[in-house]
């Protein structure tokens, strides 16, 4: 039985194998958040076009700037303004944030470190060449490529794109994954439920799991628990770009998934982890695409998911496999689990002066929703350890979409 490292790893040497161009859609920058960038960005011009302030106070010539020196102010700069006049000698321009400093200056002083009496400043300390000014292409030089295609979008590469004018860009298109539970069980979450039925949550979460890696999701609907109905859907989702099960993967005269994935193809490349919950996970390709089964139970479900199947959504978009966003912390509670799967429990951590500090949340196994929507990490109990006590380092793994 694979560790999740190991099985996550053949995850992404798997679909790797298939990544390749995707298709390409032009998209505004307003809505291109969390998409992959199919093109190279360059700067239209060298940013900072100008040397920039980056205080407000007074433009001067830092060997005219000493303690107790005196310089009459000879006009005033804001962001925006076009500076034509050189800095006279023995004078100052007072000067805000953002704003051009004007040639002849090589400093700023900070306003906090001056006082004013008319058209005179005073200066309480020595000013430093270079001081409080960013200068003239020193963020980027003209014609340089500042976003790379492959990128992942987010708000700071969207800023840096409109910075330079990239106002459309071209970008992969989504992957579409297909998502089908399954079980007798299973009702719509607008149905009410009979008194052994349960409404459809897994779908919903992992809809939102597929969109918060950066995919589509294309939501199937359930399967009842018959080969016929079962491989009916599932052809329908091989239609996709891949393809997530939940439910069915166990060992029940009930379960079965695995079996009607290799009726139609399915090559798996493991069908359990060393993981709680969710150890029952399976992944293969089908007819060229990647399929997971994951357990039904809710927790055991999004455990699997962020483990397995975001890495494949990154690499069917065009993208690199980020890495697991696992965050060292400070125990807050001792734990005593059993040996030989890493435990990934439902916790919470918070921040005590500065210093990240978890305690997993009580819960009743892997069926228990309330518990993780109280929660906004996963604890990682490794496979060889059994007690942990308060104080000790350990490592969470971030719900992303909560904290």
């Amino acid at each position: 039985m694979l560790s999740y490292e190991q099985a996550r790893k053949k995850v992404i040497e798997q679909v790797g194998k298939k990544k390749g161009p995707r298709a390409i859609a032009s998209v505004s920058v307003w809505d291109a958040l969390g998409l992959v960038l199919a093109q190279d960005v360059k700067t239209d011009r060298e940013y900072p076009p100008f040397d920039r302030s980056t205080r407000d106070g007074y433009a001067v010539r830092s060997n005219e700037v000493s303690p107790g020196a005196q310089r009459k102010c000879a006009g005033e700069i804001k962001a925006g303004d076009v500076v034509r006049e050189s800095l006279a000698e023995g004078t100052c321009w007072q000067i805000m944030t953002g704003a051009a400093v004007p040639s002849g200056a090589d400093a700023v002083v900070m306003i906090e470190h001056s006082s004013r009496e008319g058209d005179f400043v005073r200066f309480e300390r020595a000013a430093q060449r270079g001081q409080n000014i960013v200068s003239k292409g020193s963020e980027a030089a003209a014609a340089q490529t500042i976003l790379k295609a492959g990128m992942r979008l987010g708000f700071a590469e969207l800023a840096l794109a409109a910075q330079v004018g990239a106002a459309q860009l071209q970008c992969a298109q989504q992957p579409r994954v297909a998502i089908l539970s399954t079980g007798d069980e299973v009702v719509l979450i607008d149905e009410t439920p009979g008194p052994f039925q349960i409404r459809n949550s897994n779908s919903v979460s992992l809809a939102a799991q597929v969109r918060i890696a950066g995919g589509e999701p294309v939501v199937l609907g359930n399967a009842a628990d018959r080969i016929e109905d079962l491989e009916e859907k599932i052809e329908r989702g091989l239609k996709e770009d891949a393809l997530v099960l939940s439910g069915g993967i166990s060992l029940g005269k009930y379960d079965l998934v695995e079996g009607v994935l290799k009726a139609v193809g399915a090559e798996f490349f493991f069908d359990a982890v060393a993981i709680r919950p969710g150890k029952p996970a399976v992944f293969g390709m089908c007819q060229g695409k990647p399929v997971f089964g994951l357990p039904g139970n809710p927790v055991s479900t999004m455990v699997t998911f962020e483990l397995f199947v975001t890495p494949a959504i990154d690499l069917l978009s065009g993208a690199e496999a980020r890495e697991l966003p696992l965050v060292e912390a400070r125990l807050a509670a001792p734990l005593n689990e059993k040996s030989g799967l890493t435990h990934f429990l439902p916790a919470r951590v918070e921040w005590r002066e500065q210093v990240p500090e978890v305690k997993a949340i009580r819960w009743q196994g892997s069926g228990d929703i309330a518990a993780l929507a109280s929660a906004n990490c996963f604890l990682v109990v490794p496979t060889d350890r059994e007690k942990i006590e308060v104080g000790e380092s350990v490592f969470v793994l971030l719900r992303k979409d909560v904290v």
